[in-house]
């Protein structure tokens, strides 16, 4: 069954994603299936596509994100039968940059990300989002974590606490904590005794393991993981806040690209077999097809925020 991300507006994702400064979880019912697509024609050949540039926002650490996207790199190069070229950037504004300028056609961007590419550069298009390989379903959420022994039960309890955002461009990792701080009434900067940004949502778990912080937003599912491995053990860290669900990060082409070669790159991410690992590094159980509409809840909390009153 094909699932398109737009389709959880019916169930009002739109709304989940305001209501998440009430801090509430929405549920939605279905699990998402990934679509499925006719083989993968030889269409780069014939627009005459010689080579395909992929920028990657940095989600986990460099050396292991590579690693792990090198299967989907050559997966890829034999689907399309051209050169593909995954490079990992150095931040997520450097991703931004590589997009809006042109440097690259495609790039695997956060949701808040993409809204902010998408401002700066209307010819952009999301073509297709990875789906959660745990939950089946093509959205994520974001938790606010710390130290069990602390005294931080509740998000008001940070006050006068050092927090760690990953990045301003992260839409787990900033966005949704922001807008729901904001709901409250709690300006980070005066409200918490430090306000740090890790880059990245491995380093953020770092900081917090390390000491540096006393509490982190981070994207769940990169939790998790990182529990599994015990960087952030169950005997010695907890969830204090998570939000509703978010919609993941998408795949997002330049609308310069021929039709057909689009096409050819959905097909090929769609009919991808089951184990390759999400571009992004990340774990996926496929892609769905999205569209710019599936966004709308990421511009409506960036108002919100953007909103001085």
């Amino acid at each position: 069954m094909q699932f398109p991300i737009n389709k959880l507006k019916k169930w009002g994702l739109f709304l989940a994603a305001i209501s998440v400064l009430n801090g509430a979880c929405a549920e939605i019912p279905d699990s998402a299936s990934k679509p499925q697509m006719s083989n993968t024609s030889d269409i780069a050949q014939t627009v005459k596509i010689s080579q395909l540039k992929i920028a990657v926002i940095p989600y986990v650490s460099t050396e292991e994100q590579q690693k792990r996207i090198q299967r989907l790199d050559e997966y890829l190069e034999q689907e399309l039968e051209i050169p593909v070229e995954i490079e990992l950037s150095q931040d997520y504004d450097t991703t931004v940059d590589f997009l809006v300028s042109g440097k690259v056609k495609m790039a695997y961007l956060g949701p808040f990300t993409y809204v902010k590419a998408k401002q700066k550069n209307p010819n952009l298009e999301p073509i297709v989002a990875h789906i959660e390989k745990t939950t089946g379903r093509p959205w994520y959420k974001s938790v606010i974590v710390t130290r069990k022994d602390s005294e931080i039960n509740t998000v008001q309890d940070l006050s006068g606490k050092r927090f760690s955002f990953v990045n301003k461009s992260s839409t787990s990792g900033f966005l949704v904590p922001s807008a729901y701080f904001k709901k409250l009434g709690i300006i980070p900067e005066k409200k918490f005794s430090a306000v740090e940004y890790a880059g990245g949502h491995d380093k953020n778990a770092l900081a917090l393991a390390d000491g540096k912080v006393d509490a982190i937003a981070i994207e769940k599912q990169t939790y998790i993981h990182l529990e599994n491995q015990g960087l952030l053990s169950k005997d010695r860290y907890k969830i204090i806040w998570e939000s509703d669900p978010i919609p993941n990060s998408p795949i997002v082409i330049s609308t310069e690209l021929p039709v057909e070669f689009k096409t050819s790159l959905q097909k090929a991410l769609i009919n991808a077999p089951e184990g390759l690992v999400g571009i992004g590094g990340i774990e996926s159980a496929g892609y769905t097809l999205v569209s710019d509409e599936d966004y709308e809840p990421i511009r409506k909390l960036q108002e919100l925020l953007n909103d001085p009153s």
